[in-house]
């Protein structure tokens, strides 16, 4: 099972286990325990593994509490190993994330009648001394006026760029099991495509066969793409190799004449790792129709 830190309860892992199965679940770091705080920010162990990346991972069996027939909780060892790792790219995009928040939260320091108890949400815990109306929802400051909370910023700030997993395939080294996880992310990332570049949601239709019929389409440029993006290393996204080869497409010229006025980096590594020739600016219906074919063949050969 692998899964992120929502799932990472006591009954899931023992219920896994249970099964005869293993698991590779994110856990939560700014909401974890001291220990494992420590552990994270403890600089020792660390591995360089890149520009502004670094990893290491612990052996470390605990007991967890698990829900019992009698209502109650039994204590269970598991053996698990820990993985942690730092990359700056994510440590800039946390920044990135939080900053829309702090600056509503250093606007409504400066302008609280501006704000209300719903549009505070998300500036509200980088604030001390907030207080709202239980009946209109607006900011009171007749005693006391909200301030910026710095200690706040700074706690959160120190675990920015930091992940970690736990898992019980403890056998495995910790870059086989960043790998694992990181297969999570590409299928987050297909379903996100499924919704907005290949256009499976909204659905307008009604009958159920064409519903059907929608997804099923959807599903199997799905699969093309995913297909697509190994036969080219993964390399690229799925967004973006749908992106170029939406570009890709033909005018009619004239007959059976059609023009291909686009080429990129995409098109390029289409051309020379499935040996199908996309260099060609003008051809004939005929031509398109070889191509398509030579296409299909390459595609699910090579994978």
């Amino acid at each position: 099972m692998v899964a992120d830190k929502g799932i990472n309860t006591a009954d899931n892992i023992a219920f896994c286990l249970a099964r005869g199965d293993g698991y590779v679940l994110s856990q939560t770091i700014r909401g974890g325990s001291k220990e494992i705080k420590d552990y994270v920010l403890n600089s020792e162990g660390y591995t360089e593994a890149g520009d502004g990346y670094k990893i290491k991972s612990r052996l470390y069996p605990r007991e967890i509490a698990v829900s019992n027939a009698q209502g109650g909780r039994t204590k269970l060892r598991v053996d698990e190993k820990h993985v942690v790792f730092y990359s700056a790219d994510y440590d800039r995009k946390a920044k990135a994330d939080r900053a829309p928040a702090l600056q509503k939260a250093r606007d409504l320091v400066k302008s609280p009648s501006r704000y209300n108890k719903a549009t505070s949400y998300g500036a509200a815990k980088y604030l001390k001394n907030l207080c709202f109306d239980p009946t209109t929802g607006e900011i009171v400051t007749t005693k006391q006026k909200p301030f910026f909370d710095e200690d706040k910023l700074r706690e959160e700030e120190k675990f920015d760029g930091y992940y970690a997993i736990v898992t019980s395939e403890w056998q495995k080294s910790a870059t086989e099991i960043v790998d694992i996880y990181r297969g999570l992310w590409r299928i987050e990332e297909a379903f996100k495509v499924t919704k907005s570049d290949l256009e499976a949601r909204p659905v307008y239709l009604s009958r159920h066969d064409h519903i059907q019929a929608h997804f099923l389409i959807c599903f199997v440029a799905l699969v093309i793409a995913r297909l697509l993006a190994q036969g080219l290393g993964n390399k690229y996204t799925i967004a973006k190799l749908v992106e170029s080869l939406n570009k890709a497409s033909g005018s009619r010229l004239e007959e059976n004449w059609y023009v291909f006025d686009h080429a990129d980096e995409i098109t390029r590594a289409v051309s020379s790792t499935l040996g199908i020739d996309l260099s060609r600016k003008y051809l004939s219906l005929g031509d398109i129709k070889k191509i398509l074919g030579a296409s299909k063949k390459a595609l699910f050969c090579n994978n």
